[in-house]
């Protein structure tokens, strides 16, 4: 059966899988298939593809019959997929149940079902989950060629991210030094690491920043990145003016440190700053605040605005890569 298919090397395979899940865009009715280090993932729409991938048309076989959770249920649930974790959002604790019964029965190759049991809380943002099959929240994820191991019930991390993450760290240099400020896990740091790049990677989650140091000896980046323990303010002596680029991926905060992180920066710096904004005016109040924090010691230029994804209703996850430049 010929169509379209996305291609990537095999090494990015499951990222892009997630990717064009999250966008109902998997043609289930054929098959996945390799080739000389090559996937070739089938899809529904070429057109809704995103433009960073690589469609070709390709005759590929008719997927043979394997049971999903819908096929289970007789309706389509919603979930998504860490690892060999499947994570529900439902508000109905028996429909949540009957969900993971079914993902059990299904040819899905899970280990643990949760339940989201709260929203993302507390200076550590973690949230609490309800365990409905399996007995440990820690698992592997695999994200464009990386490892991550992770204990979702210890540290904050979205696969829905993917993509984002991509974006930026495929902007970055050899030779560039980085600082994450809020790393988690290392999905920014341990990429941007293996590009070449010195990364000072840093957490006041303790749990996070060991499995980052593991993540970071898993994907053989040890050399470059260095995970800290602390709040990134507290480094903005030892590493004043040191950073060729910042991530500021905390969302609903990261206003407050923006005076560390124009601290941080060196004669020319890109930062990445991620916020959580009304769509009315989704971008303009990080620039302001980007720009009264740099205050006369640098020029700012917006290199791109980007809305990441939707959060709320009328509220967006945006991210703006700017651009600071030391004032002459």
């Amino acid at each position: 059966m010929t169509g379209s298919c996305v291609r990537v090397p095999t090494s990015e395979g499951e990222a892009t899988r997630q990717v064009l899940a999250e966008r109902d865009l998997l043609d289930h009715g054929r098959e996945i298939t390799v080739e000389s280090g090559t996937l070739y993932i089938p899809v529904t729409d070429a057109s809704a593809v995103p433009p960073a991938y690589d469609v070709v048309e390709r005759d590929v076989p008719e997927r043979e019959t394997q049971t999903t959770p819908a096929d289970v249920l007789g309706f389509e649930p919603s979930y998504e997929r860490l690892g060999d974790v499947v994570i529900l959002d439902e508000d109905d604790e028996a429909r949540a149940r009957r969900i993971a019964e079914a993902v059990v029965e299904s040819d899905l190759r899970v280990r643990t079902v949760v339940n989201r049991a709260s929203k993302v809380k507390g200076e550590l943002r973690v949230r609490e989950w309800d365990v409905l099959v399996g007995d440990s929240t820690e698992t592997v994820h695999r994200e464009y060629g990386h490892e991550f191991r992770l204990d979702i019930a210890q540290v904050y991390f979205s696969p829905r991210l993917a993509t984002e993450r991509h974006r930026v760290v495929s902007q970055v240099d050899a030779g560039e030094r980085v600082i994450d400020m809020f790393a988690g896990v290392g999905p920014f740091a341990v990429p941007m690491a293996d590009r070449g790049a010195e990364v000072l990677a840093c957490d006041l989650n303790s749990a996070a920043v060991e499995y980052l140091r593991e993540n970071a000896r898993r994907n053989g980046v040890e050399d470059r990145l260095t995970a800290v323990n602390a709040d990134v303010r507290d480094l903005a002596d030892e590493y004043a003016n040191w950073a060729d680029r910042l991530v500021m991926n905390l969302p609903h905060s990261a206003g407050a440190f923006l005076e560390t992180a124009v601290a941080l920066a060196s004669e020319e710096c890109v930062l990445h700053y991620y916020d959580i904004q009304h769509e009315d005016d989704p971008f303009g109040p990080g620039e302001r605040a980007i720009r009264e924090a740099a205050g006369a010691d640098y020029d700012v230029a917006v290199e791109t605005e980007r809305v990441v994804r939707s959060y709320a209703p009328h509220e967006y996850n945006v991210c703006l890569d700017v651009r600071l430049t030391a004032a002459e």
